[in-house]
């Protein structure tokens, strides 16, 4: 395992016409890690996500991955480099189906040329075969090997969640955000995001930051905790640690320390 942070960030932050979304942000994230980014409605968890994607650009502060500046990088540019979301809102292509959902989510790593794939030549056809077979077994890490052919607007909400995690695999990443994949999941599909979500992590050999509002499910899989208000880190450790953090309760209950 490498000793250089998968994600390294420091004194990150943001300003929007003056007001400081983000500030001082620290974090590192090793290889093969599952960490928890958390606090209360309104406190700069997706901006971070945002800053980490290439979404916004920082006004302060920098970041790297595995020891590279992506300062300046832009959200494709970032795909490329190994990082991929989720979104609090899904963004599927509602109109294909779940197989073809992933599939395009190779497009950036196919290797025949454009000749090839106008012709069809057996280039072409050997790397759609190795595409498909890749597709299908993602899809099956979340039981979804049976509905490759539905259209993905035809789905649960719950099994659109899943395939949207499904195609940021895809992409080839090694760091993976997810922005409350369990948000309007009942028990059952969260029990099963959960299984999931582990299985991915080691099955795929993926770091994830996972910013959720369920604190059972967080507590149940993240080994490490941030705890953000307004903007910047207030606690940071193993759950317990933080479930028993002064400031934490104050921020989530609105008490006074």
């Amino acid at each position: 395992m490498s000793s250089v942070p998968v994600i390294k960030a420091e004194h990150l932050g943001i300003t929007f016409g003056g007001l400081h979304a983000v500030s001082d942000f620290n974090m590192e994230m090793n290889e093969g890690e599952l960490v928890g980014l958390i606090g209360p409605n309104g406190a700069g968890k997706t901006t971070v996500f945002n800053l980490l994607t290439g979404v916004y650009q920082p006004t302060e502060g920098s970041f790297y991955l595995r020891g590279k500046s992506m300062l300046g990088k832009k959200p494709h540019q970032m795909v490329e480099e190994g990082i991929a979301r989720t979104f609090q809102n899904i963004r599927l292509f509602k109109d294909l189906t779940v197989l073809e959902n992933v599939k395009v989510a190779f497009n950036q790593r196919m290797r025949y040329s454009v000749l090839g794939g106008i012709l069809r030549l057996p280039g072409y056809w050997r790397e759609e075969a190795e595409i498909d077979a890749r597709a299908r077994e993602i899809l099956s890490v979340f039981h979804m090997e049976d509905e490759v052919e539905q259209r993905a607007k035809n789905l649960p909400y719950g099994r659109q969640r899943k395939l949207e995690i499904a195609r940021a695999i895809a992409t080839g990443a090694k760091i993976l955000l997810l922005d409350e994949p369990a948000a309007g999941m009942n028990p059952t599909e969260t029990a099963e995001l959960m299984e999931a979500i582990t299985l991915i992590r080691t099955r795929f050999g993926v770091s994830i930051l996972l910013i959720e509002h369920d604190m059972s499910l967080v507590m149940s899989i993240c080994e490490r905790l941030i705890v953000i208000d307004y903007g910047q880190i207030i606690a940071a450790g193993t759950p317990y640690e933080v479930a028993n953090n002064p400031k934490v309760i104050g921020a989530y209950l609105g008490k006074e320390e």
